[in-house]
């Protein structure tokens, strides 16, 4: 599962707002902030269409591991 920073540093990667990233996905840009934010939580399948947006535009989601954080790679 995507964590709320991934998000985030995926749309400044490919320099994009959350208005556009919810034209992209389909998600409503409130739930994005609000998931972006900490504010709230997301559904499972506004979570899929939100990655399925991201690495289509060429974003690389990397996990958590034993040397640090959760983060993304722009593979474009």
């Amino acid at each position: 599962m995507l964590a709320a920073v991934q998000v985030r540093m995926a749309r400044a990667a490919l320099g994009i707002s959350v208005r556009e990233l919810a034209k992209l996905s389909g998600v409503a840009d409130s739930t994005i902030l609000r998931f972006e934010t900490g504010k709230g939580a997301i559904l499972t399948t506004n979570m899929a269409r939100l990655q399925k947006s991201l690495e289509e535009a060429g974003i690389t989601f990397i996990p958590a591991d034993a040397t640090g954080g959760p983060g993304v790679r722009l593979s474009t």
